[in-house]
């Protein structure tokens, strides 16, 4: 377990503040008019009082779906073409029903904010890649202009409602005014970004068979150009479904022989035209990560992904027209898709192309103030990164304007929390969230009306209906149990492409708890309300019948100087034993000697517990990763366990194959 929470908070937000957001205006309107626990006027005098209010508005928000949703569909204005005979038709999990004969489009939503004359100047995307001094504004009115152009420009190359359109762009403009352009059309977007190597991006696309694919001639990261006109080549001979290809232009290269070019494309001053499509139409397909095969492409809808992003936007990140909204991502992964939601309620996004270590480890911070961004997102990983190289962003930059950091992508450990409140900023409304691809969302992240305890996710979302179970399958708290959601979400797959029975759907959520989400993470659900999370249950630790979570290791061992990186495995042998091996990535100059094994050791035994002191302290020059970012568990498992590598593991999709040769290596060496 990680260390024993605080009794008092790291951050809580300031009355005003609390009673001025957007948060408590819902609550407000919709105890009006839906029922929902009424909002009191007065501000909460401590923090259970905080917590109590906002536990009340989150039962509501479970208990009862059909007003919770209903209410947020008001609340939000949206746009039905044609209105829906209901909320949620039928609740079962998978196959629940939302809205059935609603009709609308996405980007009618994400463009409206740019029809009144009052906003149309005003920037809609803010864009700055590693080369660029000051951001390049888009506005709303560019904006609409060109998704109107590129919309009809589609049409008229016969794009229609199902087809599939393709990108092989990095986080660029263009890439934002495509995705709106093929939801204008009722097209169904999907994306891959150009680190992505060709046998990985055909691991995807191969799938879903797009007709049209936008693609870059190269991209600027770290520094250098990367070209990859090689690649655009065979992704076009090895894709023979295409009858369009877009060519953007990043590093100023021709347009390929029977390529068209973007510039072409969006001369046109077109109104936009919205095509009204079913609720449950496709918006996107998104993937897992495909480390043990290939990825599994996820479907989700116009309809219930609107919703969702409007609620997490609006509601949890208080995103409102005057914020600038900065999130460091690729479009593999799905926190583009999430910044994209930045602009259905009005903010200005910024997209930044690059590294977030170049030139040097604070780059990112460097965005952040240069862009007078508001609400900031960045990894785990990246603020551990920070912290580890004594940055001082917050004296050494101004980011006077940030009201809110969010950290996503693996656990933030509480050395994470406390660094950002030291060094970033002491006023600072963090905001750690969790969810997935999955969802393309967060079943526990911020809320500005609570505090910030160290090492703790504030809340379940509004609409999440999010559980810890124990092994029974009965919920707990205070105690580490399996991230359940017993209840829908407008967001969750309609199912998987290619998967006409969903068995494959079925199986990858909903074989361990039938009717029930089990979405692989361990978590403790805390008496007060808040959320822990220790990592994914499917590389589970258990020693001597006691289960453990890797995050809970990463975070003691990382927090030595010398240690860079870190991997835990816990592996059943044949003979009833149980090996639990802590691989280690050495910091430069650092050497794994006897005196930092012991440090390691007992670190983790007064930290966390004897259980959690590994058999042994291997140092590998590195470790795998998916192709955004995140460390591999269960593959090197299975390589440990004697698997061989082409069955291990799917090679595209893992950063670097020869560290999992190492672990390939190892495992037949044990074995032999």
């Amino acid at each position: 377990m990680s260390t024993p929470p605080q009794d008092q908070p790291l951050w809580r937000p300031a009355p005003a503040r609390a009673a001025a957001t957007r948060l408590v205006a819902f609550q407000a309107w919709a105890a009006e008019h839906h029922g929902a626990p009424a909002a009191p006027l007065a501000p909460a005098a401590d923090d259970e009082q905080a917590a109590t209010r906002y536990a009340a508005l989150h039962a509501w928000s479970t208990e009862d779906l059909d007003r919770f949703w209903q209410a947020v569909t008001e609340y939000f204005d949206i746009r039905f073409g044609t209105p829906p005979e209901a909320v949620l038709a039928d609740p079962a999990m998978p196959g629940a029903r939302w809205f059935p004969g609603a009709r609308l489009n996405y980007a009618e939503h994400a463009l409206r904010h740019g029809e009144n004359p009052a906003h149309a100047a005003e920037p809609a995307i803010l864009h700055l890649d590693e080369t660029t001094a000051e951001p390049v504004a888009t506005s709303w009115a560019e904006l609409r202009r060109q998704v109107g152009a590129l919309a009809a420009a589609l049409r008229a190359r016969g794009v229609r409602p199902g087809d599939r359109v393709g990108a092989y762009l990095p986080n660029i403009p263009q890439a934002a005014v495509a995705l709106l352009a093929t939801a204008a059309v009722g097209a169904v977007w999907t994306s891959c970004a150009p680190d992505f190597g060709a046998r990985s991006v055909l691991d995807r696309l191969q799938q879903i068979e797009p007709v049209v694919l936008f693609a870059v001639d190269g991209y600027h990261y770290g520094g250098r150009n990367h070209d990859r006109t090689d690649v655009v080549a065979e992704l076009r001979a090895e894709l023979p479904s295409l009858h369009t290809v877009v060519h953007v232009p990043l590093l100023g290269g021709r347009a390929p022989d029977g390529a068209l070019d973007w510039a072409d494309l969006t001369a046109g001053d077109a109104e936009p035209v919205f095509e009204q499509v079913p609720f449950e139409h496709p918006l996107w397909v998104l993937y897992s990560s495909g480390t043990t095969g290939l990825p599994k492409a996820i479907v989700q809808s116009q309809g219930g992904i609107l919703l969702e992003h409007l609620k997490q936007a609006s509601l949890h990140l208080d995103l409102g027209p005057e914020d600038r909204f900065l999130w460091y991502t690729s479009t593999g992964w799905m926190m583009w898709n999430f910044l994209i939601a930045g602009l259905l309620v009005g903010s200005t996004i910024v997209t930044y192309d690059g590294s977030p270590g170049h030139p040097d480890t604070g780059a990112f911070w460097s965005v952040a103030a240069r862009t007078r961004a508001t609400v900031v997102g960045t990894s785990a990983a990246y603020v551990i990164a920070s912290r580890k190289a004594e940055l001082h962003p917050g004296r050494d930059l101004d980011l006077s304007a940030v009201r809110c950091l969010g950290t996503t992508g693996s656990p933030l450990p509480p050395d994470g929390f406390q660094w950002i409140y030291d060094e970033v900023k002491q006023d600072i409304w963090l905001a750690s969230v969790s969810g997935g691809t999955d969802v393309c969302s967060c079943f526990v992240g911020g809320v500005p009306t609570l505090p910030v305890y160290l090492g703790e996710i504030q809340a379940p979302c509004l609409g999440a209906a999010v559980e810890s179970w124990d092994v029974q399958g009965k919920p707990h708290t205070d105690e580490v149990g399996e991230l359940v959601v017993t209840k829908p979400l407008p967001s969750m797959p309609t199912g998987f492409w290619n998967d006409p029975d969903g068995t494959r759907y079925r199986d990858s959520y909903f074989d361990m708890y039938p009717g029930t989400w089990r979405h692989g993470d361990w978590i403790t659900v805390t008496s007060r309300g808040t959320v822990v999370i220790h990592g994914r249950s499917d590389s589970t630790l258990n020693r001597q019948g006691v289960r453990m979570g890797s995050a809970d290791i990463y975070e003691v061992v990382e927090r030595l100087p010398e240690i860079a990186e870190s991997l835990v495995i816990g592996l059943e042998e044949p003979e009833g034993g149980y090996w639990m091996p802590l691989f280690v990535v050495l910091a430069p100059g650092a050497a794994l000697d006897e005196e930092l094994i012991g440090r390691i050791r007992t670190s983790l035994r007064t930290e966390l517990s004897p259980r959690h002191v590994p058999d042994e302290v291997i140092a590998v020059t590195g470790l795998p990763h998916t192709l955004t970012g995140k460390r591999i568990e269960v593959p090197v498992k299975r390589l440990l366990s004697g698997t061989p590598l082409a069955q291990a593991v799917n090679p595209g999709s893992v950063d670097n194959l020869d560290h999992l040769r190492f672990f390939e290596r190892l495992g037949r060496e044990r074995r032999s």
